[in-house]
């Protein structure tokens, strides 16, 4: 595909993390970049590349929005980035074992998805409880191994990327950025229904 598309292949991914998922996003048009939309806007689509090992495991958790830090008066689950985010998601499995070449590996079929009632039941659940530890000014207690399918974590291009959160006495405070992910488990279950209703 890249050399379709005359696009350099990188030696590995260390310092090309988003490269396969650029590559993808160029073959299939995709606009968005890192605006706050959907890939497909106007279809109403989010694409997302995973990486999975040969039992088709996903290798690594998802980004797939940063938190509101602040202003988040209003926001609720119904209204939330994250929500608008996994509305409909378009998942491009990839072979992600890093003994394979990168030039080499394969990119697999791709899933139309839709969360199911219980699986949006899930999301809200842990977006809430996250979005509670945000708005109480509670951030620095926030850890990966809060919620269920989802986990905060820093999300920036290192330690010293800072931008303003709430404080413990609602003050503004220099906070790392955080993103939304989804755990393997949750992404693994989705490529598993995919492939049990085949």
């Amino acid at each position: 595909m890249a050399a379709e598309l005359h696009i350099p292949v990188p030696p590995d991914l260390k310092r090309d993390k988003g490269w396969v998922g650029q590559l993808i996003e160029t073959a299939l048009g995709a606009k968005a970049g890192s605006k706050p939309e959907q890939d497909f806007a106007n279809l109403g689509i989010e694409l997302k590349t995973i990486p999975i090992n040969s039992a088709g495991f996903p290798l690594e958790t998802t980004f797939v929005s940063l938190a509101p830090l602040i202003q988040t008066a209003g926001v609720n689950w119904h209204n939330s980035h994250l929500r608008y985010k996994l509305s409909k998601v378009l998942w491009i499995p990839i072979q992600g074992e890093r003994q394979i070449p990168l030039a080499e590996r394969r990119i697999g079929s791709p899933i139309l998805w839709q969360p199911d009632p219980q699986q949006e039941a899930r999301l809200q659940q842990d977006w809430e409880e996250l979005m509670d530890y945000i708005v109480l000014g509670k951030v620095h207690e926030i850890t990966a191994k809060i919620g269920e399918v989802l986990q905060l974590r820093p999300k920036g291009a290192n330690s010293r990327a800072k931008t303003k959160g709430i404080g413990q006495n609602g003050e503004i405070i220099e906070t790392l950025p955080l993103g939304f992910y989804l755990r393997k488990e949750f992404t693994a279950q989705i490529l598993q229904n995919f492939l049990r209703n085949k």
